[in-house]
């Protein structure tokens, strides 16, 4: 089993800034790619932000210029940098992380969701 517990969500003013930090523990033997995922009610899941091992990233268009993922790859650790926060960044944030258990068993396991609401 892999657990993935997030934390840094909250209220913000319009222009502030936030922080969510997602860490993954249990049974890994690597980590491929990590990333995070937004959802509001009654939309589809959409990226935000996504980074693999060797520190490639991709980000929703969105969030492009104002986000930043990184991660601590000993530590098994993804972090967001939310600057410039924006009423439409309400959503409930998901962490998202894909790696193998062992050489051969792969897993794809989501956090439980930590809100960030901002306000206007």
């Amino acid at each position: 089993q892999v657990q993935l517990v997030e934390s840094g969500g909250g209220l913000v003013q319009a222009g502030g800034s936030l922080r969510l930090s997602c860490a993954a523990s249990g049974d890994i033997f690597s980590i491929n790619a990590m990333g995070w995922y937004r959802q509001v009610p009654g939309k589809q899941r959409e990226l935000v932000a996504g980074i693999v091992r060797d520190g490639p990233t991709n980000y929703g268009d969105s969030v492009k210029g104002r986000f930043t993922i990184s991660r601590d790859n000993a530590k098994n650790t993804v972090l967001l940098q939310m600057n410039s926060l924006k009423p439409e960044d309400t959503a409930v944030y998901y962490c998202n992380v894909i790696g193998w258990r062992v050489p051969s068993i792969s897993f794809d396991s989501w956090g439980q969701g930590t809100q960030v609401t901002v306000s206007s």
